[in-house]
């Protein structure tokens, strides 16, 4: 199944169709004062850039308060896309919602070179403890990985671009769901087809370690693949004064533990970032009784792409080795998840002259290669792109980490994300 043109037939005035009715009422709904936001990007154009800007700032943070108020979790995303399609059919566009039922996508301009840009909008599992009045509304569930900002930063970008009097080419939004979850909501989105044409894609990640205004980039792997690894072990048990009559389960499951991490770095380049970390294990109660199953669960990274291919087969062989000798029985369920994230070089030049343009020639910085996953990784299989991490920390205080109840973002990148999301998509068309 494919997703329909979203560019309209007969769009008129882009942006004719002002949000004001829908904006007053989240700027209602939050009860938060919307102090006015400082643009760090202020007077570097386009002038229908600025203008926007300065129109709908308070717009623009209202939208995100909204969003980070009323999370929702991987595939149900279902008021966001809700919002996202309202507000983009207030510009003027012809926005489409993906198949799942979820997720948007939506073109700007026309042409036949077409350059993607993608957000994802799902929030994490967790409860949100930041105190703040626009905290989430959901127990259990919060946007601790910014994703309310990358949605707003692209939904805002979108909106901009159709006030541009003209275009030399296609602009996509892709508005994703389901990132948090492997192997990740990439894979939905591109069998809909959101990659059909496009030449480029690029995106950003929120990075609590950078201070807004400036963005971290390089050349190559940014991420790394992340897998999933779920060992059940199976055993007849028995009495532990007797462990020569039955197999030992728990010894299988330490021997397995120690070893494999130990065998996977005489059998993998050491150069290639690979690291196995256990996170759960479980077997047993009493303390004279052999258990008869038991599980142990962890993550495999690599930031090598050759290296992930092989990993599955060398996890399997490895484990069956070390099992062989202790008697017990074993199930191995080995999930991929998402290939690293590998930013191509003219992508990412292209990207760079995005930011610099955006917010100067000082906003760019390097930036390490993570051992995090993330699903972006599944569209640059496909076509060429680049992947940046924005600065989103204060410059005062504790850096708030990602994926943790006490996550906070400086709400002034939202404009500089505005402003290197349009640049860059006006790099690449030109």
């Amino acid at each position: 199944m494919t997703v329909l043109d979203s560019r309209p037939e007969s769009a008129g005035e882009p942006g004719g169709s002002p949000s004001a009715d829908l904006a007053d009422a989240l700027l209602t709904e939050s009860g938060v004062s919307m102090a006015p936001l400082d643009d760090l990007g202020e007077g570097r154009g386009p002038f229908w850039l600025d203008e926007w800007l300065v129109a709908h700032a308070a717009d623009v943070l209202a939208w995100r308060r909204h969003i980070h108020a009323n999370p929702e979790l991987a595939r149900r995303e279902y008021g966001t896309t809700e919002l996202v399609m309202s507000l983009l059919r207030s510009a003027g566009l012809a926005p489409k919602v993906l198949p799942g039922g979820t997720g948007v996508v939506c073109d700007i301009g026309s042409g036949t070179t077409c350059v993607a840009l993608r957000a994802d909008m799902d929030a994490l599992p967790l409860t949100e403890a930041t105190g703040l009045p626009y905290a989430s509304t959901v127990d259990g569930v919060a946007h601790a990985c910014g994703h309310d900002l990358h949605t707003t930063v692209l939904l805002a970008a979108g909106m901009a671009l159709a006030t541009a009097p003209e275009l030399p080419g296609r602009v996509r939004l892709v508005f994703q769901p389901a990132e948090e979850v492997m192997p990740g909501g990439a894979l939905d989105a591109i069998d809909a087809g959101v990659l059909d044409g496009v030449d480029r894609i690029f995106g950003l990640h929120c990075d609590p370690r950078l201070p807004v205004g400036q963005v971290g980039m390089r050349v190559g792997p940014l991420t790394s693949a992340a897998d999933l690894i779920e060992l059940r072990l199976t055993s007849p048990g028995g009495h532990t004064s007797r462990p020569h009559l039955t197999a030992d389960l728990v010894h299988a499951l330490g021997t397995v533990i120690t070893s494999l991490p130990a065998l996977l770095s005489r059998r993998v380049d050491p150069r290639s970032g690979t690291v196995l970390v256990w996170g759960a294990v479980h077997a047993g109660e009493a303390a004279n009784a052999v258990p008869q199953q038991g599980v142990l669960r962890g993550t495999l990274r690599t930031a090598d792409h050759e290296t992930w291919k092989s990993l599955e087969p060398l996890v399997a062989s490895s484990i069956q080795s070390l099992l062989a000798p202790t008697g017990v029985g074993y199930d191995l369920n080995y999930r991929r998840g998402v290939p690293p994230v590998v930013s191509e070089e003219e992508s990412t030049a292209l990207m760079r002259a995005g930011v610099e343009a955006a917010l100067g020639d000082e906003a760019t910085t390097g930036t390490e290669q993570s051992s995090g996953g993330e699903d972006f990784g599944w569209y640059l299989e496909h076509v060429p792109g680049a992947f940046a991490r924005l600065g989103v920390w204060s410059g005062e205080g504790s850096m708030r980490d990602l994926h943790q109840p006490t996550f906070e973002l400086d709400e002034r990148a939202l404009l500089t994300g505005i402003r290197v999301m349009v640049h860059t998509a006006l790099a690449a068309l030109a």
